[in-house]
């Protein structure tokens, strides 16, 4: 199976808005959703995950859930993305369909030692640059952090960038060895480029860079 190289991270000032955000993104080429509502109770996440499941099943696009692993196999999405306060990834996989995938957040080397541990099928390494998008966001990496910690860790699980990614960042942090970036208010702003961010990326093509999940079961 494909991790695809662009993750598209909801945004919205209220449920209803992420679902018309999750609409046009899937209109406009997503191959990656990840719902990712705050602040908001679990009863309501949980409907807006059925609709959001609905809206990308309709264009064959996958669905992450930010956080909620319980609601990610409730509505049959195709993974969950855990951040460091949330539950530890093995204990999740417990929890889980054998074929949903699991993502991480991490910001330092250790972070994404720990994952690789915990046997995670993408880790989400950042942030890229200062971003509002998150409350209490950990220090900056820029490219060299993306570099220094590729270049120590040599895995083979997928490295995610995130942070503040504009499209004139896209050509110099592929060189730093990610697999691919994950953006939130630049596509929300203008969701046309996601056009121009698979060009970027190379998506689709046979350059497309394969996984293959370990089916846990």
């Amino acid at each position: 199976m494909i991790i695809p190289k662009l993750h598209y991270i909801t945004q919205g000032t209220n449920v209803k808005e992420h679902l018309e955000n999750i609409q046009k993104a899937c209109t406009s080429g997503a191959e990656l959703v990840q719902l990712r509502l705050k602040d908001v109770s679990e009863k309501k996440i949980l409907k807006t995950a059925l609709k959001a499941r609905e809206i990308t099943s309709h264009f064959q696009t996958r669905l992450i859930i930010n956080d909620h692993y319980k609601i990610a196999k409730k509505v049959k999405a195709d993974g969950v993305h855990l951040g460091k306060e949330d539950i530890c990834p093995k204990e999740a996989r417990k929890h889980l369909y054998s074929w949903q995938i699991i993502g991480g957040t991490a910001n330092t080397l250790g972070d994404c030692e720990g994952l690789v541990k915990k046997e995670v099928d993408y880790i989400g390494l950042g942030p890229f640059r200062y971003t509002t998008t998150k409350k209490n966001l950990s220090p900056i990496l820029g490219l060299n952090g993306y570099l220094t910690i590729i270049d120590e860790l040599k895995t083979t699980t997928p490295i995610i960038a995130v942070g503040g990614i504009k499209l004139e960042d896209v050509k110099e942090i592929l060189k730093t060895g990610v697999s691919g970036i994950a953006v939130s208010s630049k596509i929300t702003q203008d969701f046309n480029v996601i056009g121009e961010f698979h060009r970027l990326l190379n998506t689709g093509s046979s350059l497309e860079q394969q996984y293959s999940f370990k089916n846990n079961n």
